[in-house]
């Protein structure tokens, strides 16, 4: 698909918020000095949960060490990770009144543990605040270090995600320098190590793959035990990222999610719009019965 026709989304999936409102949100997390996936990876709903207010913080600086075809996120030599990160998001995520509070981070290939003594912290530092605030974390694969990620689980988070973005065949393109089974096998580590933390993934669609490999994955996931899953359209978020190769419409993605459903997953969000983090407290509390 040519980049004109990139260009012209489907009316089904353009987002129909204003930025309106989102101003208040804003000055909290500039003042708080925090940095959020959703203005980093420029996410379509950014005003709608803006306007909530809800956020994804994402630590460990705001420069990756991969280059995946997909993110908008700026690759390079990060900086070292900053120590008083953790109890500014902690602060930020109090100050906005969040009930559920969703952190991811760059991947940091440099860092001896990629990054989870930091997420550690992060945890530590919201759930220090005494209130009754949610943590999901969606972490790094950290090279398949099961020990690193260990170190996140121990700090108790309630839910860990790991998106598998995609089906296996198009990995060499979508994301670099990642592995299929080596991001599997951290979801199923995850389950049989902390079984009490739900584990959740993301696929986008829309980048060339077959339904047919898309059920393939859902029923890997639900191998490993999988308990949360989001659908969504792929969106090309600038002109060096991956091109679109196809809109799914509307009705195809709550095929899946039905298909998802009957295969086990306890909670299931399949739209053009979802989105990993968004609704994220609304998945969890579904599954928790309120």
């Amino acid at each position: 698909m040519n980049r004109e026709a990139d260009r012209r989304l489907p009316e089904w999936i353009r987002p129909h918020v204003s930025l309106s409102g989102t101003r208040p949100t804003r000055k909290k997390l500039r003042k708080g000095g925090v940095v959020t996936v959703c203005e980093q990876a420029r996410c379509p709903n950014k005003a709608e949960c803006f306007q909530r207010p809800s956020a994804a913080f994402m630590i460990l600086g705001s420069v990756c060490t991969r280059n995946c075809g997909f993110c908008s996120v700026g690759s390079g030599v990060p900086s070292a990770p900053d120590p008083e990160e953790p109890e500014r998001v902690a602060r930020t995520a109090y100050e906005m009144g969040l009930r559920y509070v969703v952190v991811t981070s760059v991947c940091r290939d440099d860092l001896d543990d990629g990054g989870a003594a930091q997420f550690a912290s992060a945890i530590q530092a919201i759930k220090a605040l005494g209130t009754e605030m949610k943590v999901e974390v969606l972490v790094p694969d950290f090279k398949g270090e099961h020990a690193h990620l260990d170190a996140v689980l121990e700090a108790s988070p309630d839910v860990l995600n790991h998106n598998l973005e995609t089906v296996p065949s198009l990995y060499g393109d979508v994301r670099a320098g990642a592995d299929y089974n080596r991001s599997l096998a951290l979801l199923g580590h995850s389950k049989k190590y902390r079984p009490e933390v739900w584990t959740k993934s993301g696929l986008m669609l829309g980048l060339g793959e077959d339904l047919e490999d898309v059920e393939s994955v859902l029923l890997d996931l639900r191998t490993v035990e999988c308990d949360f899953v989001t659908i969504g359209q792929y969106l090309r978020p600038g002109n060096s990222n991956l091109p679109v190769r196809e809109y799914i419409r509307p009705e195809v993605f709550e095929s899946l999610g039905q298909r998802a459903l009957e295969m086990g997953f306890s909670f299931v969000a399949s739209s053009p719009l979802t989105r990993s983090s968004m609704n994220a407290g609304e998945m969890f509390s579904s599954r928790q019965g309120g």
